[in-house]
Parts: structure tokens; sequence; C-alpha cells
């Protein structure tokens, strides 16, 4: 077993795909994914874009990835990584591979002289939740996420 992280190519828009819709069936809501091979390609490997991803592969397999982009803390007045999505295939869990992946995460947000490292896990996901803090992550219960979306989005920036 060997694994390995690269950064993604646009040749693995398919796989990236693949492995969002496997995690929205992890995290129960099999019918919330509304990308596309496409959209992949424009906003992840595009012209302009914001978001980065990562393919974990064990002897040349993908087994997993991660999407994260860099926000900005006003306090620390620094960069930081914020990790969107990180997902392992089912029978690719417990070898080191989302370990990799976080480690991984962790040199990048060090070597762009980040701030912080974040991300957030749903509630009920104990066995990610004990991951996170094996590995000297804390959790800020203090946040509370606030998100707007679809037409409620649409409405509010139209209002006059």
């Amino acid at each position: 077993m060997t694994i390995h992280i690269r950064p993604a190519t646009v040749s693995d828009a398919t796989t990236i795909l693949e492995f969002i819709n496997q995690l929205a069936i992890y995290e129960k809501e099999p019918d919330a994914v509304d990308n596309t091979v496409e959209a992949i390609e424009r906003k992840l490997f595009g012209d302009d874009v914001h978001a980065h991803a990562l393919i974990c592969e064990d002897d040349g397999e993908p087994i997993g990835f991660a999407v994260y982009f860099l926000n900005y803390s006003t306090w620390l007045g620094k960069y930081g990584l914020y990790l969107e999505d990180l997902y392992i295939s089912e029978g690719k869990r417990g070898i080191g591979a989302g370990k990799a992946l976080m480690k991984y995460l962790a040199q990048l947000a060090v070597s762009k002289d980040c701030g912080r490292f974040e991300w957030t896990v749903l509630d009920w996901n104990q066995k990610s939740i004990d991951f996170y803090k094996s590995i000297g992550a804390e959790p800020q219960d203090e946040w509370v996420i606030y998100r707007m979306t679809g037409q409620a989005l649409i409405d509010f920036a139209r209002q006059e």
C-alpha cells in the first residue's frame, strides 16, 4: 500500500464528481448534488478558480479527494485554509488516507503562512469527530453557521 496525495487535474473531474456523489450518500443527502463534470472543470480548473482539489491514491488508484480554498482572517491578518470536503472511499477508510490528506493540507497551510486550517463536520458523524480530535483539532462550539441558498439567496440579492 502506497498512499500518494497530488493536486487534481482537469482529467480528474469525473472521479471528483463520483466522490462528491459518494460523499452525499454518506452524509444522507443522496439527491442533493447538482454539480456536473463540466461545472467541476470550470470551477476547479478554469481561468478564474477560487477552489482547489486534491486526489488521494492508493497504489495509483484514486480512493479519495479533498476540496479547499483560502479565506482571510481580518483578526489575524492572514489567509486561512478552509477544507470544503474530504472523502475517502468506504473500503479504504482506516488505512491512513484521511490522515495523509489532512497532513498534506496542514503542510500546505503552513507553507502559505495561513493562520488557520478550518472545516466543519456534521454533528452526528462521530467517527470523523473522533478522528479530527485525534489529530489535535478542536471544535469551535461557540460559532453557528448560517447559510443562504437557492431562491432565498436570489430573493435577498434582488431586494430593493
